[in-house]
């Protein structure tokens, strides 16, 4: 069953990853595999969540800024970061605090 992410009480952080695919998969969706359960393992993820269409959009959760900038520096990600213009004809990284939370 697909489910959001169960994050915890605010305040946390989510970084929103906007993008528009490049034609092909030219090794994405392993990387991308790869890169989700690494940063499943960093101190401070809460969550992920991911929906394409046109426009794909990713949503990790993290508890706090300094997590987010560890997971930003990761060796490993930053390798995946190199290879952006592969995957990704234009993408957006938006960092906001989560400040209130609700729904059933």
């Amino acid at each position: 069953m697909i489910s959001p992410a169960q994050t915890p009480q605010p305040p946390y952080y989510a970084v929103i990853f906007t993008s528009v695919r490049t034609k092909g998969d030219n090794g994405y969706a392993d990387m991308a595999q790869q890169m989700l359960s690494l940063a499943a393992e960093q101190p401070g993820f809460l969550g992920f969540e991911s929906a394409r269409q046109e426009i794909g959009i990713s949503v990790s959760y993290w508890s706090s800024l300094e997590d987010i900038a560890a997971w930003k520096q990761n060796a490993s990600h930053r390798q995946a970061q190199l290879r952006a213009t592969d995957w990704y004809s234009q993408f957006r990284v938006r960092v906001c605090r989560v400040e209130r939370e609700y729904g059933f």
